[in-house]
């Protein structure tokens, strides 16, 4: 949607995790750049929320109660959306990490990394790119 003041788009982003605090730094840290038109504590309401809002970018948590983010990945590519995915996590597995690119996420972020690696994570998922966080390939 256009931002009134500036007469730019800007992108619009779904946020997912099941800890308010975190939803909370997210949000503060994404305001300033990006419209967030939601926030989400799990899986099962990221459906719901990504189907009613159309969302550009989804920030998905990968350990959420109900329903993984991984599996809600899936649902939501299976269903033909054009969101980016863009996973926010406290995982480091070699397993975990493929499993999230096999469901469609073009960002990879370690939480101990959402104030420097998140934005720009948003912003090559946009554009079609994969990032992967510093924390994760410092981990490999």
């Amino acid at each position: 949607m256009e931002d009134a003041q500036r007469g730019e788009t800007r992108i619009r982003v779904l946020v997912a995790d099941d800890h308010q605090f975190l939803l909370d730094r997210v949000v503060a840290i994404l305001a300033h750049e990006f419209t967030v038109i939601g926030t989400v504590p799990d899986g099962i309401q990221l459906l719901a929320a990504e189907a009613a809002l159309h969302p550009d970018v989804v920030v998905v948590d990968i350990s959420m109660p109900g329903m993984t983010g991984i599996e809600a990945m899936e649902r939501i590519r299976r269903r033909g959306s054009h969101a980016a995915l863009v996973c926010l996590t406290a995982h480091d597995e070699d397993e975990v990490l493929e499993a999230a690119l096999e469901a469609g996420a073009l960002g990879y972020v370690n939480k101990t990394c959402v104030a420097h690696d998140l934005v720009p994570a948003i912003h090559a998922a946009v554009e079609g790119r994969r990032v992967i966080s510093r924390a994760r390939l410092a981990a490999t």
